[in-house]
């Protein structure tokens, strides 16, 4: 009798302890809960709050056909002028223009030769860095491996990756613009730059992509007899060809919206250059001019390269996102 009651109090006991226990979890997971939940917030309020700032201030003036077909304003907004002595005694408008802010002649708001230059100069970084960047990625994995130059080679990767981006502005200035005098400000000088910062960031993540691909892939190869450059272009590189387009146009995002190096080396225009050589512009070069012009239309036309840009970048991450997901259902 004394045994049963025993067991029956143990029971009890375990029972309200279990009870305790399950209700500390609880508590303890609906903290955690909060906690993540709040950081997230933390971290999305601002991203949230510059998105709908940026498109409430520009995408009115992304949103006319003149916008994409019309060339750069090549003078300050007349409307700019009252009240601003600076301007008006560079010689921006006559006196009574000055004093109105009134202009008889409108401003087009046209940002096509930043749109193009953008692509254009994106392009050729692309064109340098992104082959230059696989090869080396391909070198440091399948062929030096451990060795001296292949931990020299990454050890300089991993410098350049934190280098900043102004530097690399101040880099191609030095030696290209400089040695061609104003000829040397275009495009491709821009793109050379650029190209520059996407290198390190597309050794970096296809070396850590071809490190997914399994061992077996390349053992089931070398036992067929083929040959190592052959496994990796046949096996290894399609096998880490998702990770490896993402990591390729998260660089090319990038390039895109970097600035310093893209004002040191590719001059300024205002009409469409579609060429390589010859001074151009980029959106992000016109964001940092319009607002350092300052003025309401120069304002504007800043919000707007800034709309276009950011719509630019979220194309190339979605459009890495489709490719990366279509690429790993075929590999799979």
């Amino acid at each position: 009798m004394s045994n049963t009651s025993s067991e029956s109090t143990e029971q009890v006991f375990q029972s309200l302890t279990s009870a305790n226990m399950s209700k500390k979890r609880r508590f303890r997971n609906a903290a955690a809960s909060v906690a993540m939940v709040g950081a997230f917030l933390l971290a999305a309020i601002p991203l949230f709050a510059m998105g709908a700032s940026v498109l409430s201030q520009g995408l009115g003036v992304v949103l006319t056909v003149d916008w994409w077909t019309q060339p750069i304003p090549g003078d300050v907004g007349r409307e700019d002028l009252a009240g601003n002595e600076d301007l008006c005694g560079l010689g921006f408008g006559d006196a009574a223009e000055c004093k109105s802010g009134e202009s008889s002649t409108s401003v087009v708001e046209g940002m096509q030769p930043a749109i193009v230059g953008t692509f254009l100069t994106v392009f050729g970084a692309s064109v340098m860095a992104i082959p230059l960047g696989i090869l080396g990625a391909v070198y440091l994995h399948e062929y030096g491996k451990t060795g001296r130059l292949a931990r020299f080679i990454r050890f300089m990767t991993d410098v350049m990756v934190g280098v900043p981006s102004v530097v690399m502005g101040v880099f191609i200035y030095t030696i290209w613009v400089l040695n061609f005098g104003t000829k040397g400000k275009s495009a491709f000088a821009a793109s050379l730059a650029l190209a520059c910062l996407m290198l390190p960031i597309v050794v970096r993540s296809t070396e850590e992509m071809l490190k997914l691909v399994p061992n077996a892939l390349r053992e089931a190869s070398a036992a067929l007899g083929t040959r190592t450059w052959k496994t990796t272009l046949k096996v290894v590189l399609p096998a880490a060809s998702a990770g490896i387009t993402s990591g390729c146009l998260l660089a090319v995002a990038r390039a895109a919206g970097e600035t310093a190096p893209v004002v040191f080396t590719i001059g300024y225009v205002t009409t469409t250059n579609f060429s390589m050589r010859g001074q151009n512009t980029t959106l992000s070069a016109q964001i940092y001019s319009q607002l350092t012009n300052g003025g309401s239309i120069a304002t504007q036309l800043a919000w707007g390269a800034a709309v276009t840009l950011v719509g630019i970048v979220l194309v190339l991450t979605l459009t890495a996102r489709a490719i990366s997901s279509r690429l790993t259902i075929g590999n799979t």
